[in-house]
């Protein structure tokens, strides 16, 4: 079934302002609110909440909509063991709704908080033993796990999950999607490349998911896609550049670029025009119902929408209204 949702940028907006448009989502009828888990925002204009405090607090004053990190790296600022207890007690607050989007992280938030930045291998092999001590500890029972980068000691969580929850694995290129499908339950990728991309990520983590027993056509498969409607485009387009111009620079996702400044810097070579080509920034509801249906069309079917502002709640009232039932109205299934 298809599912919608809308992106928190805990980068950009201070936390009780982001926690009542989350309210406000949920309202609207969005099935997902998607967090970030960030250290440091991508901008030196930006904010920093902890998500898991943010979580705690949205989750009580919402009914129906899935909360989950879009994504959490669980291997050098935290310790596994505590993103199993954090996500455990997520779900007491919003049973049959908690989800955690796990990665291997970016420098801005990991070098930043410990002076550790592994080799992207080393950091999917550490992922891989996280994943392992989060999955052993959400059963309620004993751990004692020797690994290579990690330890627990009769680790048990005594207060473990009420509900089952889904670990999405992000993958931005088709070879981490082996790692997604292999280790996941689902995928998660970002939009505004070209499709070919995305045929190698979905075929890639279909792969591997079957290897390794499971039915990929049950795995969520989630990609963050940047929208702008309801208002003034330009504006919107100018947040977009102000708060978020670091996401487009591939070397922010590998490299040790480590503060907001750095990030704001390699994000100045980023102008409305490539804003504009990776998204769907338009007042026009065919726009954006053909911009989803090329996503959907490719084998996604939880689509996640991050507009920038100004008028958050403008747009997340405007979306659901004028945009969402189209695009649900298309896809029935």
């Amino acid at each position: 079934m298809l599912q919608l949702g809308w992106k928190a940028g805990t980068e950009q907006y201070a936390p009780v302002e982001l926690m009542e448009y989350a309210v406000a989502a949920d309202k609207a009828g969005y099935d997902w609110v998607d967090v970030s888990d960030h250290f440091n925002p991508w901008s030196e204009e930006g904010q920093s909440a902890f998500t898991w405090t943010w979580l705690g607090a949205v989750a009580p004053q919402t009914q129906q909509i899935r909360l989950s990190t879009g994504v959490t790296c669980p291997i050098l600022r935290y310790h596994p063991a505590i993103i199993a207890q954090a996500v455990a007690t997520l779900s007491h607050f919003a049973p049959n709704r908690a989800g955690l989007g796990l990665g291997t992280g970016e420098a801005l938030n990991e070098f930043a908080a410990t002076g550790e930045w592994p080799s992207y291998a080393e950091r999917r092999d550490r992922l891989a033993e996280a994943i392992e001590i989060i999955r052993a500890l959400w059963s309620g029972e004993e751990v004692n796990y020797e690994g290579k980068y990690y330890q627990t000691r009769k680790a048990k969580l005594f207060t473990p999950p009420t509900s089952p929850i889904p670990m999405v694995i992000s993958a931005l290129v088709p070879h981490s999607a082996e790692f997604a499908g292999r280790y996941g339950d689902g995928l998660w990728t970002v939009g505004g490349k070209k499709p070919d991309l995305y045929q190698g990520i979905i075929k890639n983590f279909e792969t591997a998911a079957r290897a390794a027993g499971k039915d990929p056509s049950k795995m969520v498969r989630i990609i963050e896609l940047n929208v702008g409607y309801g208002g003034d485009m330009e504006a919107t387009i100018q947040e977009q550049l102000k708060y978020w111009a670091g996401t487009y620079i591939p070397a922010l996702f590998d490299q040790q670029i480590y503060t907001p400044a750095m990030s704001q810097e390699n994000g100045e070579v980023v102008g409305p025009d490539t804003v504009k080509s990776t998204g769907c920034f338009s007042n026009n509801i065919e726009d954006h119902v053909k911009f989803a249906q090329n996503y959907i069309d490719m084998g996604f079917d939880c689509l996640i929408f991050h507009n920038p502002g100004p008028d958050q709640k403008g747009f997340i009232e405007a979306y659901a209204r004028d945009v969402m039932p189209r695009i649900r109205a298309n896809n029935p299934r």
